[in-house]
């Protein structure tokens, strides 16, 4: 989204600016009226940064008329690859079944190495190991006994050691998920998912620097806004836990502000996140603001955000060292002070999703 480099979009955007970049998506949609649509035109011409959004969501929503046209894409795509045409769409399919099938059993191994129970949701649910591990291999199998073998540019064999004996010889779960997210990403460059899991890993694992680097990068080239905002919510966490609250308030600000804390409710802890950030800032009004938004537009989730501050320790301690906060956090939310019921959001925590 930057090519430039320069790393705009945690720099704490004016209210002014979020507000603005809320009306030029509108605009792209041809959603805004004419006195909006006039005033936000007359600030990108003074605004480089909005400048650069609006950029960015009019190619994104190009990418996304191209594929609600798939006949259209298709033909076109024929007309590029010639004769050929066909047989290279088959493999390209092959190719991107592969790296899925290396991909799921990659998070399968992962999650089953950092949470065995799969308590801890990151992206998405995991699948059973033992299950993908023979579908995978059926799949490959499927491909060589069918006289496939040499598509896609794939060593289909080198795929089926790895899915059977090579896989077996490691005996670290984690190592084991790190080889296949790494495959994945061997067999198709663009996987991104396989790309998050990695950066997630890494961050686990505590190599910070190249976890960020990987979101990073994420966030200003996907054309997928779910795999930016699963980008920028791992980048947050890992700038809150290194101090940068300001930045990490902007990361989820983003959430917010494209519309997926409330339109997909893998992100409606945004809002959440938010608050802590802001509380441990020492911006308490800003902090309470957040927390009752969040339960004015998700009050189904009322449980499960209290079951995030019983849970935090971190955050109970943040709030009880300054004056006056918890009181104030119990007026102006009394829900996160009724208890919650047996089981709610078990093991989930806000910023490992």
């Amino acid at each position: 989204m930057n090519p430039q480099g320069t790393e705009w979009w945690v720099d704490d955007l004016e209210d002014v600016c979020v507000q603005f970049q809320l009306d030029l998506s509108c605009l792209v949609d041809g959603e805004l009226d004419e006195v909006a649509g006039a005033s936000a035109i007359a600030h990108l011409e003074d605004c480089a940064t909005c400048q650069m959004f609006f950029d960015d969501a009019r190619a994104q929503v190009r990418a996304h008329r191209e594929l609600a046209d798939p006949e259209g894409l298709l033909a076109r795509c024929s007309a590029l690859l010639g004769a050929r045409g066909a047989a290279d769409l088959e493999s390209v399919g092959l190719v991107q079944r592969l790296a899925t099938v290396f991909y799921q059993l990659g998070k399968a191994y992962v999650l089953a190495g950092v949470d065995p129970g799969f308590k801890t949701r990151v992206f998405e649910k995991a699948a059973q190991v033992a299950s993908l591990q023979t579908r995978g291999r059926g799949f490959v199998d499927g491909v060589l006994a069918s006289g496939r073998g040499q598509l896609g540019g794939i060593d289909w064999s080198e795929a089926r050691h790895m899915l059977n004996g090579r896989l077996e010889r490691i005996a670290d779960p984690l190592e084991k998920g790190r080889r296949l997210l790494e495959e994945a990403l061997a067999s198709d460059s663009a996987h991104e998912e396989a790309r998050l899991y990695l950066a997630w890993l890494d961050a686990h694992e505590g190599k910070r620097i190249r976890a960020a680097a990987t979101l990073r990068q994420i966030f200003r080239t996907s054309s997928s806004d779910e795999n930016r905002a699963h980008a920028v919510v791992q980048l947050g966490k890992l700038l809150g836990e290194e101090g940068e609250h300001k930045k990490a308030v902007a990361c989820n600000r983003w959430v917010v502000a494209s519309g997926l804390a409330d339109q997909d409710p893998r992100f409606f802890f945004a809002r959440f996140n938010m608050g802590i950030h802001y509380a441990a800032l020492q911006q308490r009004e800003r902090a309470l603001a957040a927390f009752r938004e969040l339960l004015d537009r998700h009050p189904e989730r009322a449980s499960e955000t209290a079951e995030f501050f019983l849970r935090s320790a971190k955050t109970r301690a943040l709030i009880e060292r300054q004056p006056g906060f918890a009181e104030a956090l119990l007026v102006t939310c009394p829900e996160l002070f009724v208890p919650p019921s047996d089981g709610a959001a078990e093991g989930r925590e806000a910023n490992s999703r």
